[in-house]
């Protein structure tokens, strides 16, 4: 399936109670059980918004890389992203100020380590989530090139 023109629009519903999980859904896929994270009293185990946001950033960052890799003719065997986020109180607002992504990539035996260190910063610049967000954003990838022996 090809990519659709813009303008595209999502829609995502939540549902809950006086206490408990909150429901988070969105047609065509499975439900989310979410909590308040353990910083603000949740419960562990669930996904919060926190989380959930952080997530959408490493996704959309994989994704990013995916694309941009194939229009760069990359050759790449795995990507692991970690992302970190710093939550302040910034003139009396709670927010994400800080991410750090940490990308992990496994290159092919052969592959251009430059090329790859292009990609993964041009990844960044293109993901729609990281664009979408007032923070400052840290690149710090990690690069491993598969032995020819292989």
């Amino acid at each position: 399936m090809g990519a659709q023109a813009l303008p595209h629009h999502y829609e995502v519903r939540a549902y809950g109670t006086a206490e408990g999980d909150v429901r988070v859904s969105a047609d065509g896929l499975p439900d989310l059980q979410t909590q308040a994270p353990p910083e603000f009293g949740g419960p562990e185990g669930y996904w919060s918004p926190e989380t959930m946001l952080l997530g959408a950033i490493a996704n959309c960052y994989v994704l990013s890389f995916r694309a941009v890799a194939r229009a760069s003719k990359l050759e790449w065997q795995s990507l692991g992203v970690d992302v970190e986020g710093v939550l302040e109180r910034v003139e009396g607002v709670t927010r994400f100020t800080h991410f750090t992504l940490k990308p992990r990539l496994d290159l092919a035996a052969g592959a251009s380590v430059t090329l790859a260190e292009t990609v993964l910063k041009k990844s960044k610049s293109v993901c729609l989530v990281t664009n979408s967000l007032n923070a400052d954003f840290k690149l710090a990838p990690s690069v491993q090139v598969a032995d020819d022996a292989s």
